[in-house]
């Protein structure tokens, strides 16, 4: 798991996107133009929650989102997406 200088504020977290589906189950590599958005993750960095609703996630853990959920960012060199935790639908 990689370690960022970078903390979320309130209910936001950020979560490192699973690569996307290189080739399909039969064996056809999918060109990047048709490669689908990843819709899972990992987490990476959590906010400290807002006060009456604390954070249901822990950095390291498994997450489903929406296909368009949250926001691409660089860290580092290294693009993640920082969402709501409410754009999370739940942990695998």
């Amino acid at each position: 798991m990689s370690k960022v200088n970078f903390k979320p504020l309130a209910d936001r977290v950020l979560v490192n996107p699973a690569a996307a589906e290189e080739k399909t189950a039969s064996g056809i590599i999918i060109p990047d133009t048709a490669k689908e958005k990843p819709q899972q993750g990992t987490i990476i960095a959590i906010g400290s929650g807002k006060k009456d609703e604390p954070i249901n996630v822990k950095v390291g853990d498994q997450v489903l989102y929406g296909k368009y959920s949250g926001t691409e960012i660089t860290i580092e060199g290294k693009d993640y997406l920082i969402m709501k935790e409410s754009d999370i639908y739940g942990i695998i």
